[in-house]
């Protein structure tokens, strides 16, 4: 099957440091490292945790990189005393586009509706569009999207920090909306839960499959 070659991105010195320091902490987590290098050996230790892993498995070697990467006295005080805001929630869409275009590609800041748990919507800066995520498209894999990314990403601000994230990928043109303020919904109810395996990019792409199982599996 031929696959569709990732789009060329051309890593500046902040880039390959978060890079070096992101695979450090996986390879740690994993417990053995990749011979390869740079962006494509963060993504081949992504798939090495996502190999023989549930999907909650996945999703908590994640968690544990990203809790190694921000001491708990600063999640802590975060949580204390930061409220999310508006202020607080445009600042950390703002942040997003500085820190983590190494990871998802050029992203920028938008302006996003918030649903209120009273049923009502506010509209505020505190959105990210990321134009193709580089994650997604090196991996094409859906699995490692929502297992590796989406859903710790989001758990980890919304639990951890105190401040509500919601992600929702497009798997057609593979960018992704990043909205900061709004709690994520249950992942049986979206899209990506339903969403087959990517036939042009995926190596374990399965013609005729309904889903990609890597996302509904336990």
């Amino acid at each position: 099957m031929e696959t569709t070659a990732p789009q060329p991105h051309h890593d500046n010195l902040a880039d390959r440091v978060f890079i070096w320091l992101f695979s450090r902490k996986m390879a740690k987590a994993l417990g053995r490292g990749t011979p390869s290098t740079g962006y494509e050996g963060f993504v081949a230790l992504s798939r090495q945790i996502m190999r023989g892993r549930s999907a909650q498995a996945q999703q908590a070697v994640v968690a544990q990189v990203l809790r190694s990467l921000v001491p708990a006295p600063v999640l802590w005080a975060t949580r204390t005393f930061f409220s999310p805001t508006r202020l607080v929630c445009e600042l950390n869409a703002w942040f997003a586009t500085r820190l983590f275009e190494w990871l998802v590609g050029p992203c920028e800041v938008v302006e996003a509706e918030i649903k209120q748990l009273d049923g009502g919507l506010k509209r505020q800066r505190s959105g990210v569009h990321i134009e193709k995520c580089r994650y997604l498209d090196h991996s094409g894999c859906v699995g490692m999207c929502v297992n590796m990314c989406k859903l710790p990403t989001q758990d980890f601000f919304t639990q951890k920090f105190g401040i509500p994230l919601t992600m929702t990928p497009n798997f057609e043109d593979l960018s992704c909306e990043m909205v900061f303020g709004q709690l994520p919904p249950p992942l049986e109810t979206e899209d990506a839960y339903r969403q087959p395996c990517l036939d042009d990019r995926c190596e374990m792409a399965e013609p005729g499959e309904i889903a990609c199982p890597k996302v509904q599996e336990n």
